[in-house]
């Protein structure tokens, strides 16, 4: 006898038990796993993916991230909350600059979030100016040369007037 034919796993059909605040099946539920009629769907909406862009009020930095809270996030940044990313730790306090609203999903978010990253790498910039203006329009010019070769018709882009 070999050791695998001894040690081989079976699979034993059990149901699920309901997860935290789901009533336990009954048998009146039909085999297709659909709810027995009368019974309430729960269709909650996904959260709605953003794109931000988050501008230092101390250095000449900015940072691109991904959420589906950005109040939250922000306040992850600054340090009021557990939780905010190391490479912006040194730029606090931090201020919105672009929100990008609209993504079907975190997928289509963060392919966003990446692009404009890249982009903004590869554009040349100008180092004799040393405000945090040229900065931003670094960040702009990037986004619109995203915009440029993805679909962001269904986008609400919010450019933050300081």
């Amino acid at each position: 006898m070999s050791l695998t034919a001894a040690f081989r796993a079976t699979k034993i059909p059990r149901a699920l038990p309901p997860k935290c605040g789901e009533p336990a099946a009954s048998s009146s539920a039909s085999a297709s796993g659909d709810p027995p009629p009368g019974a309430a769907k729960s269709t909650k909406a996904p959260p709605p993916w953003c794109v931000y862009l988050i501008a230092s009020s101390r250095i000449r930095r900015t940072y691109v991230g991904v959420t589906t809270d950005f109040p939250r996030r922000l306040r992850q940044h600054n340090g009021e909350l557990k939780g905010g990313a190391k490479a912006s730790s040194a730029g606090r306090p931090w201020n919105l600059a672009c929100l990008v609203e609209g993504f079907a999903n975190r997928s289509e978010a963060c392919e966003f979030e990446s692009k404009w990253k890249i982009v903004s790498r590869k554009i040349a910039r100008k180092r004799t100016e040393l405000s945090m203006k040229s900065v931003l329009q670094h960040r702009e010019a990037a986004l619109s040369r995203v915009e440029t070769f993805m679909d962001c018709s269904h986008l609400k882009i919010k450019w933050q007037s300081s």
